[in-house]
């Protein structure tokens, strides 16, 4: 797998996705601040400091794996989320291996518009293409019915119920395709 020492530039119709810089913290901090965006997944509100960290960790993915985060906005420049995959080995049972993990998170003002599918779409893509792994995976809470939703028009389909920080997670794969 070749490694890339910063995410790679994917365009959409819409959409750019690109490589995280230290001036985008602002942006990240304040949507995950947002209880639509944080509720199903950490269940608190970033903080500077923990924002920070999420930042680097995106970036560092794609030193050490070859894959990791990408930001996402319009081609006007407007911070709309980020997207990707990462190798967070988590303590969870069942373990998910070190298959790609697949993530995507948007502002709630980029709810609703189809942007979460056609970047990840675009994600998946170049996964397929540049990444060996036979599959990837993701997980969810089993509430969060809107992004169970979106994992399955992306070919991801339901593995079973996981325990994730003593709490019961959906986790789906996906095969490679490609």
């Amino acid at each position: 797998m070749p490694k890339f020492q910063i995410a790679p530039r994917l365009e959409t119709e819409r959409l750019v996705l690109r490589a995280h810089i230290k001036d985008d913290l602002d942006a990240s901090l304040n949507m995950w601040r947002d209880e639509l965006v944080y509720r199903h997944i950490s269940g608190q509100a970033a903080t500077t400091e923990t924002a920070w960290q999420r930042l680097l960790r995106f970036s560092g993915h794609w030193v050490l794996m070859g894959y990791g985060y990408w930001l996402v906005e319009t081609h006007a420049g407007e911070f709309i989320g980020e997207v990707g995959f990462a190798d967070y080995k988590r303590d969870m049972t069942p373990p998910l291996g070190h298959r790609p993990e697949a993530g995507w998170v948007l502002s709630p003002s980029a709810h609703g518009k189809g942007y979460a599918s056609e970047a990840m779409f675009a994600a998946l893509q170049w996964l397929d293409q540049m990444v060996s792994d036979p599959s990837s995976v993701c997980i969810i809470a089993p509430e969060n019915q809107t992004s169970v939703r979106l994992a399955e028009k992306l070919g991801y389909s339901k593995d079973g119920i996981g325990q994730y920080a003593g709490e019961d997670t959906l986790i789906l794969s996906r095969p490679r395709f490609g």
